[in-house]
């Protein structure tokens, strides 16, 4: 396996001649707007993946894909000539969705606002659905009111009637 280092520099530098190489043109006319965005080396050296975008439609993407297949052979004896390499590593070329994924990403950013912004007109003029203040609070006693005595007669009332009650399941048990 090789150093990472090494491998990073061989991939910026199979980066930079695919992409000079790609500048000076190539004799087909599928190819497009292509540029180089990264490129990635197995640990071996043995591979490189090269990553790209396509300015253009979905057939232009389809064509320059073509165009980089058929052209993989010249393009990695270009890249055997320019390093310094026991080997000469294959090459992939693998379209980059980064443009794609951003512009999916700023869709759903731009939804979240829209949404904040409608939540936040609601809230403006929402009301309560209860009082403002669900808190409870003790009552305040008004001339004349006497909680106590209420709650006594209250509870002296079903009193009475448990008693009623009880008095009357006696006496249907007894009959």
């Amino acid at each position: 396996m090789a150093d990472p280092a090494r491998a990073r520099k061989m991939a910026d530098r199979i980066k930079v001649i695919v992409a000079k190489r790609l500048e000076r043109g190539i004799r087909d006319p599928r190819l497009g707007f292509v540029t180089i965005t990264d490129v990635q080396m197995t640990g071996d050296l043995q591979h490189a993946s090269v990553f790209y975008t396509v300015y253009g439609t979905e057939e232009e993407r389809a064509d320059t894909a073509a165009a980089l297949k058929a052209a993989t052979g010249m393009l990695r004896s270009e890249v055997g000539k320019n390093i310094t390499a026991r080997l000469t590593p294959s090459l992939e070329f693998i379209l980059d969705a980064i443009p794609e994924n951003a512009a999916h990403i700023e869709g759903l950013l731009r939804e979240a606002r829209e949404r904040d912004t409608a939540v936040a007109g609601l809230a403006a003029t929402a009301e309560y659905a209860g009082d403002a203040d669900p808190y409870v609070k003790p009552r305040e006693e008004a001339e004349g009111e006497d909680f106590d005595e209420d709650l006594a007669e209250a509870e002296a009332e079903d009193k009475a009637e448990a008693e009623a009650e009880a008095e009357a399941e006696d006496e249907a048990g007894k009959a």
